[in-house]
């Protein structure tokens, strides 16, 4: 994919989840796309993106959200950009809260679409601007990270030898299950 190709990818990503449509949303995956949201979960599939952006996003994000891209790099079959969102809460808890964050996004391309999405997000400054409690957060940063320490990428990372010295990993205690 060429750098203006994911250019055109990423405003239809950002002006369709906006707008709510997860049908829209969801064209912008390939048939088995992976979408790694890291309030929601991993969803699978056109129809678990489409019913995440419009049933589970958009039912906590108000009709105010907004996701801009920024700085997006394209490397023949994988992209990064930084990005700032904002919406008002519409979690009967934290309703019309407003919050503002950034993030990452690393995209895998395929065919002109997104094979696979990741993101990664400082939940925490989102939660405070809510106004999460601080035992509720708690619980919540140990479910991160406990997906964080799961993911095959990262038990590959701490498996292999530091490549500045070839010593052997250094053996991490094992988290609480959150």
């Amino acid at each position: 994919m060429t750098p203006q190709d994911f250019n055109l990818l990423l405003k239809e990503f950002t002006l369709a989840a906006e707008s709510g449509d997860g049908e829209r949303f969801a064209r912008c995956f390939t048939e088995d796309g992976i979408y790694h949201d890291y309030i929601y979960g991993a969803h699978h599939g056109r129809a678990e993106i489409a019913h995440m952006m419009q049933h589970l996003f958009h039912r906590d994000a108000g009709p105010d959200y907004r996701w801009e891209m920024f700085d997006p790099v394209c490397a023949g079959d994988m992209a990064y950009a930084w990005s700032l969102s904002s919406f008002s809460s519409r979690i009967e808890q934290f309703k019309d809260r407003f919050v503002v964050i950034d993030g990452m996004s690393r995209f895998r391309l395929r065919d002109g679409l997104i094979a696979e999405y990741w993101e990664s997000v400082n939940g925490g400054v989102a939660m405070t601007q809510l106004g999460v409690a601080p035992d509720r957060m708690q619980k919540v940063f140990k479910r991160w990270s406990g997906w964080l320490r799961a993911r095959p990428e990262t038990q590959a990372y701490l498996n292999r030898p530091r490549a500045l010295d070839g010593r052997a990993p250094t053996k991490l205690p094992q988290e609480e299950n959150p």
